[in-house]
């Protein structure tokens, strides 16, 4: 396969047309590896627009997403050069890869070790420096080094976790999908102040649900 052939057809006819039209983050993707972050067994998928299983290891259905779903997450967030990154949901580390590149400093929790493990190596071996790999379970437990100016939740949840969006700075933004299936939404929330956040949900997509988080706790009319 050649690779570089690949990965300009996954930018120009899959992440384009998703609206990703940010120069930095289409340069990103094409400087950022995403084969090497792919499980060896599933490397000629590296570029397809589908969702990779990370397997073995207990990975209780964790995937990396698709590309043109991370690519349009990366351009929503719009991550600045001093800020610092929360992920939950580490998986191979493609992700924090790509934040890393635009941010300060980025820190990433995993619930599963061997994908722990996995994140790291792959960082590694990327050369990518400020990315710290925390294994934790990123629903429970908020982090000590907070606040953050940005959250990302690298998969789906039922609705925004109220613990997390405390954990933002003024002005930071969170994007988490939320929804069941099969229908679900990219949301992006910004916090405007003490108590208040503004909320935007620009496009639909699903994703598999991140582990341990709450499902609804009320009725919505």
């Amino acid at each position: 396969m050649d690779l570089e052939q690949a990965r300009f057809n996954m930018i120009e006819q899959q992440i384009r047309p998703w609206e990703v039209l940010d120069p930095q983050v289409l340069q990103l993707l094409s400087v950022v590896k995403r084969e090497d972050f792919v499980p060896l067994a599933h490397r000629a998928l590296a570029f397809v627009d589908m969702e990779i299983p990370l397997r073995g290891g207990g990975a209780q259905g964790q995937v990396m997403l698709a590309p043109r779903v991370e690519a349009r997450l990366l351009q929503d967030l719009n991550v600045q050069p001093h800020e610092k990154v929360l992920e939950i949901g580490a998986g191979s580390g493609y992700m924090a890869a790509l934040l890393a590149h635009r941010a300060q400093r980025v820190v990433t929790l995993e619930i599963q070790s061997e994908l722990a493990r996995m994140a790291r190596a792959n960082l590694q071996r990327a050369g990518i420096h400020n990315v710290e790999v925390r294994e934790a379970d990123g629903a429970q437990v908020a982090q000590a080094d907070g606040p953050f100016d940005v959250i990302l939740l690298s998969g789906s949840v039922a609705e925004l976790p109220q613990f997390l969006l405390d954990q933002l700075t003024l002005g930071g933004r969170l994007a988490a999908i939320v929804g069941d299936e099969p229908m679900m939404r990219a949301t992006l929330a910004t916090r405007t102040g003490d108590k208040a956040w503004s909320t935007a949900q620009p496009w639909d997509t699903v994703a598999p649900r991140l582990l341990n988080f709450a499902e609804h706790s009320r009725f919505h009319f």
